[in-house]
């Protein structure tokens, strides 16, 4: 499938689709992904209560040489470990990329137990869509940490290393999907971008390398969005290439809206917004149709009521962040609210004319 054509599928979503962002706070696998399924576009849950190995960073890199996981999620590379088996590992990586041979970098039971049952129920439901998600580079690379207490961006060889990974085992999940029949939605997970600053030649390189990943994605098939929720560099992610960007709306809607020449450009290339719209921090209190009534007004104020409207065809609605840090009754209460917040935005709108999807 070629890269424009695969973008033409964001017409066929649900008007203001609602779908995960990843994590889930149950133990019991079948229940998880049971309230996984229950969404417009299903997504693959993570369940790392009890098991810190499905942790967003160790998931990831799962399989690395010299790799470990403490309780938190905090992951280390033994170098010496590492170089001893880099070699090797570094090649089943490049045949996997070159030969097609990608099932092994398909997520492990460790990594993912969820991965296997998805794949079945996405077959036998004939899901047209479903949602994936990987740490990206970015994040990996730089909260990744060495033996000796660097971060893994510091060691060129293994900072391109895990970006080669990171590479085969997007793919290796868009492969998977598409075999099971479904259009796959990838989003690369980089809560770490807050700290992007263009005036790092290494963060640079680091754009580069999402830039290639989402072009690569892409090209096998899939709509790859990038979440982020945290305020970062907008401008910059806007202009990656992607097909969704993934925000906190009352943390970035509307820095991200003040970019507005990249934010026309990103629209006027067909893409959409991922708006994670239900707040998952304990301590927030909110209405929300509050919440919706502000991303109206926000969205209309840039694009005019048209504008807002073609948006709407080719958006999604999510929870701000994975809900893993919160008990089941809470991802139970999001997801209603968030059911409540796509019922409020598809109420009809005004009719007003305008230009399409353009910034005044």
């Amino acid at each position: 499938m070629t890269v424009p054509s695969i973008r033409r599928a964001l017409q066929l979503l649900p008007r203001w689709a609602t779908t995960g962002i990843g994590s889930l706070p149950h133990t019991q696998l079948e229940m998880g992904l049971q309230m996984a399924l229950q969404v417009d576009i299903p997504y693959l849950p993570q369940l790392p209560a009890g098991n810190p190995s499905e942790l967003m960073i160790a998931a990831a890199l799962d399989g690395l040489p010299g790799l470990s996981a403490d309780e938190d999620g905090t992951c280390r590379v033994d170098l010496s470990v590492w170089q001893a088996g880099r070699t090797a590992f570094g090649a089943s990586i490049e045949a996997a990329l070159e030969g097609g041979g990608l099932i092994s970098f398909e997520p492990s039971p460790r990594a993912c137990r969820a991965w296997k049952p998805f794949l079945w129920e996405v077959e036998n439901r004939k899901l047209a869509f479903a949602k994936v998600q990987i740490a990206g580079p970015a994040t990996v690379q730089w909260v990744t940490k060495t033996s000796d207490g660097l971060p893994a961006s510091e060691f060129a060889e293994l900072d391109q290393q895990i970006f080669r990974l990171l590479l085969a085992k997007g793919m290796a999940m868009v492969k998977g999907l598409r075999k099971a029949g479904t259009t796959p939605i990838l989003y690369l997970d980089e809560p770490g971008l807050y700290a992007l600053d263009r005036r790092n030649p290494r963060h640079l390189v680091t754009l580069q390398e999402l830039r290639v990943l989402a072009l690569a994605l892409r090209r096998e098939g899939a709509l790859v969005g990038l979440h982020c929720c945290s305020n970062t560099d907008w401008a910059a992610i806007l202009d990656l290439g992607l097909d969704l960007v993934s925000l906190d709306v009352r943390l970035s809607l509307d820095a991200l809206l003040e970019e507005r020449e990249a934010f026309k450009r990103y629209l006027a290339s067909g893409a959409g917004l991922s708006l994670g719209i239900i707040p998952t921090d304990l301590r927030s209190s909110f209405a929300v149709d509050e919440l919706v009534d502000a991303v109206e007004v926000s969205l209309e104020a840039t694009l005019g009521p048209r504008g807002f409207r073609e948006l709407a065809s080719r958006s999604l609605l999510t929870p701000a962040c994975g809900l893993a840090l919160r008990s089941v009754v809470d991802a139970e209460r999001t997801f209603e609210e968030l059911r409540h917040a796509q019922r409020a935005l598809s109420r009809p709108q005004s009719s007003a004319p305008t230009s399409s999807l353009s910034l005044n």
